[in-house]
């Protein structure tokens, strides 16, 4: 049998992986729970299995905050909507910023979907800095005000290291955005993609981490 023309189009289309490997050298938040691998059983006699377990804060690597990270009995991860992470995305391209304001954003906004990445490094770091680009407040309200449910940066944080008020994550709460951090953008060409970053369904958890990829349209 024949496979379809809109099968062998999707069988086409270029899957950009933008997420980064998980080890234990990755870098974190300071205080933060690094990631450890532990292994309980091992392949041999009388044993038919390896088996690990891994112990890690679920901010390690590209990771879904919940509402809950943020605010006290606000939903977790596994209660949140799973619809604003998987769908059209544009993917815009900041440089040489400190924060990404409006007018970084602005020239990009027409025909927005409702997911937006910013890309704000032309390699992302694989150590921890203090100095990582971040999102300005006005900035994720602009977005929200033009119907955007997801935003996304290739940095550790929508709110620079070292804010106490954590102002950008606020705004996220107050205009239900969705958030997608420590993405890896490298080699992404400005423009717009299918976005599929699903958070897992753990109960009670601030935070899950995701297999984050775009996909060309």
């Amino acid at each position: 049998m024949l496979a379809s023309r809109d099968t062998c189009t999707m069988m086409e289309r270029k899957i950009w992986d933008i997420s980064p490997p998980v080890g234990p050298d990755t870098p974190t938040f300071p205080g933060d729970e690094p990631y450890r691998l532990h292994w309980t059983a091992r392949l041999g006699p009388g044993c038919p299995v390896n088996l690990s377990s891994v112990t890690a804060s679920p901010h390690v690597g590209a990771h879904a905050d919940a509402p809950l990270h943020y605010a006290n009995g606000a939903p977790s991860i596994a209660e949140v909507d799973l619809a604003p992470y998987l769908g059209p995305c544009r993917v815009i391209h900041a440089f040489d910023v400190a924060l990404v304001q409006p007018e970084h954003v602005q020239p990009f906004l027409t025909d927005l979907p409702a997911r937006v990445l910013l890309r704000t490094c032309r390699v992302a770091d694989r150590v921890w800095r203090d100095d990582f680009p971040a999102f300005s407040p006005a900035t994720l309200g602009l977005l929200a005000d033009h119907g955007v449910r997801l935003v996304g940066i290739d940095t550790q944080s929508v709110d620079p290291a070292s804010s106490k008020t954590l102002e950008a994550h606020q705004i996220l709460l107050q205009r239900s955005l969705r958030v997608l951090e420590n993405l890896v953008l490298d080699g992404v060409p400005a423009g717009d993609y299918e976005l599929i970053a699903l958070p897992l369904r753990w109960v009670g958890a601030c935070a899950s981490p995701v297999r984050a990829i775009l996909r060309s349209l």
